[in-house]
């Protein structure tokens, strides 16, 4: 029997070159806010390394459809709609924090949460009511960012809200949204000229403390309105998903790319998102509190009491700049647009994204990402258009806010649940304090529209 002779088995008697583990890149050593904290010595910057999420949400809830509505409540009602700054601000910081809460325990966004936990009779509508009420809201506030820009510029409003609505897209999408972020959010301190204008207007300041510390609820229409606009504004829903997306986005910047490593929080943690949410939430109700107390102080006083333009809303920085206020007036508004429409049309893709399972997030390429990033386009887009079919900008900002008053107590309804859910949320649920002003703010939130609705 003959023996059959093998081929020399190379790649056996060749030597093997030892291998270098490739680490993947969600195991590179995550440093927390905590670590970054503590060996930072400079106090001053050790209070703006805990400042992030919280405070762009507190900034960009003063976007133009905030601005145009405390403008129009202190226009129309006068000193009588201050207090709702303080009321609002307790409601305003317990439903942020409850949302970034949600987002660091769990580390996902609500929609995801949504789509895991609750059945999609719950999801579908809650995401797509988000999607077309952000849609809105991104439209007019594109509107009135042209309009700011008017008054620097003579350029029809018309012919600017194209070249608004690309520089936008080309800066989140191909850009860096952060640094977006970073720059207009300095732009919104233009917004506390209001501090001053109140001041020099010489407001009746006995009828400024009662407005401030006696609420005054009127049961008419326009009063209601008002409320209803106000709240929808100050407490509106895209904040509650942007919140939660952008406690996710911070925690994969640190490295945390699997949602493994992304769930639960330190006491440590939660302490400082509670810090932010609140440096935030106050920024965003200054700001809120002046612009009411000076239009009261200059257009109400005068009897301009609704406002219809630009123009007519800059007038109440008169007493602080003069024939100027106009062009003190316009770089605010222009910033604070610049921030909301980014944060409106990015969470309304988050909120599809993760209800579809798509990948998605500011920090991913466009080309791993398209279907993310192609929702952030359609919704800019169509928001866009809602400028050619001629409603009046300054209108068109109340009416959304009073649009996003019907539509956040729902959404809070949904909020809170989850808030509860032990299932989600595990030992992290809520406590007794933030129950009560959550479920308050979700009946007060109702109580608004229901009154409204039958006025």
């Amino acid at each position: 029997m003959t023996t059959r002779s093998r081929a020399p088995n190379r790649s056996r008697n060749r030597k093997r070159r030892p291998r270098t583990a490739r680490i993947p890149r969600f195991t590179r050593p995550i440093k927390s806010l905590a670590a970054r904290l503590a060996s930072e010595q400079n106090l001053v910057r050790r209070f703006f390394l805990v400042l992030g999420p919280g405070l762009i949400t507190g900034a960009s809830d003063d976007d133009p459809s905030g601005i145009g509505t405390y403008a129009q409540a202190g226009a129309a009602l006068g000193f009588s709609t201050l207090w709702t700054a303080l009321f609002t601000f307790p409601m305003m910081y317990v439903v942020q924090f409850v949302c970034a809460k949600i987002g660091m325990i769990t580390g996902s966004g609500l929609a995801r949460v949504l789509r895991v936990h609750y059945p999609k009779w719950v999801l579908y509508p809650v995401v797509g009511a988000l999607v077309v009420a952000n849609t809105i809201n991104a439209g007019v506030d594109i509107g009135a960012i042209a309009a700011a820009v008017n008054l620097l510029v003579p350029i029809p409003v018309t012919a600017l809200i194209i070249p608004m609505t690309a520089i936008i897209l080309i800066v989140q999408v191909w850009g860096s949204y952060r640094l977006l972020a970073k720059i207009f959010k300095w732009l919104t301190l233009a917004l506390f000229a209001y501090i001053g204008s109140a001041f020099l207007a010489k407001p009746d300041w006995s009828a400024v403390f009662t407005g401030t510390f006696r609420p005054t609820i009127r049961l008419d229409r326009e009063s209601l309105m008002v409320l209803v606009a106000i709240l929808g504004t100050t407490i509106t829903p895209y904040l509650f998903f942007w919140q939660a997306d952008q406690e996710v986005e911070e925690e994969i910047s640190m490295g945390r790319r699997t949602l493994h490593q992304r769930r639960g929080a330190t006491p440590a943690e939660l302490t400082y998102a509670g810090l932010d949410v609140g440096a935030g939430m106050l920024f965003s109700n200054v700001v809120m509190y002046f612009i009411i107390l000076a239009t009261a102080s200059t257009l109400f006083k005068t009897g301009h009491t609704n406002i219809q333009s630009a123009t007519q809303a800059a007038e109440a920085l008169k007493p602080l700049a003069g024939d100027a206020a106009a062009i003190l007036w316009a770089p605010g508004l222009i910033g604070a647009g610049m921030l909301a429409v980014p944060i409106l049309t990015g969470s309304a893709a988050y909120a599809i994204a993760e209800a579809m399972g798509w990948k998605h997030g500011l920090d991913e390429r466009p080309r791993r990402a398209k279907l993310f990033y192609g929702m952030i386009v359609l919704s800019t887009v169509s928001g866009m258009l809602i400028n050619f079919i001629g409603i009046n900008p300054m209108t068109a900002l109340f009416w959304t806010a009073v649009i996003n008053g019907f539509l956040a107590p729902p959404m809070l309804l949904i909020v809170m649940l989850i808030a509860n859910n032990t299932d989600v949320l595990g030992d992290h649920v809520n406590g007794s304090v933030a129950n009560i002003v959550g479920w308050a703010t979700t009946a007060v939130m109702f109580a608004a529209a229901i009154g409204l609705a039958l006025t």
